[in-house]
């Protein structure tokens, strides 16, 4: 049997269950922290064409702040190891509005919460990533789960960005193409 991947958070063993994402500032798995699951997040340093980053970790914890002062639904940070470069959250069970997208299923039940999420946001002055693989829905609710967030630029609002990939777009379509090419 193959000897699971341990990754420590300020002296605490997470035990990795699975790879849930690979985004722009890290990895996220699943893992069991003391038989409650959890996110680990490990920051990479991997370049990114279309996103300037300063330091990663403290993005992060900015953001995580900024995030709950504006009342966007988002999962508790747990730990922060600054020296390991990463963070642990509360794990939010669900499939992402993305994977709904993926099988035609319908996110018009979900799309007044997102616009409410991006009208505080908006009030706070701030964009989040309103691609879909960010947004879990569980119990009928959607939580952003990245800690992403900028100063307000209306480019990259919901309305003028974000809601194209939350259906069947030419845009949604066109990423998949090229995430199949491995272009993403």
């Amino acid at each position: 049997m193959e000897k699971s991947m341990v990754l420590t958070v300020c002296g605490t063993a997470y035990h990795i269950i699975r790879l849930l994402g690979h985004g722009k500032g890290g990895y996220s798995y699943l893992a069991d922290g003391g038989g409650r699951q959890v996110v680990v997040k490990q920051i990479h340093h991997e370049p990114c064409d279309y996103y300037a980053f300063g330091n990663k970790i403290e993005a992060e914890c900015r953001d995580y702040q900024r995030l709950k002062d504006a009342g966007i639904r988002i999962p508790e940070m747990i730990a922060v190891d600054t020296d390991a470069e990463r963070i642990v959250k509360e794990y939010i069970e669900g499939e992402t509005v993305f994977e709904y997208v993926r099988r035609g299923v319908s996110v018009e039940p979900y799309l007044p919460q997102a616009r409410e999420m991006a009208a505080q946001a908006r009030a706070a002055g701030l964009n989040i990533d309103y691609f879909p693989t960010n947004f879990v829905v569980r119990d009928g609710l959607i939580w952003y789960v990245d800690y992403e967030c900028n100063d307000y630029m209306d480019e990259w609002s919901f309305e003028n960005w974000g809601v194209k990939y939350w259906s069947r777009s030419p845009e949604f379509e066109a990423y998949l193409r090229n995430k199949e090419k491995g272009d993403c």
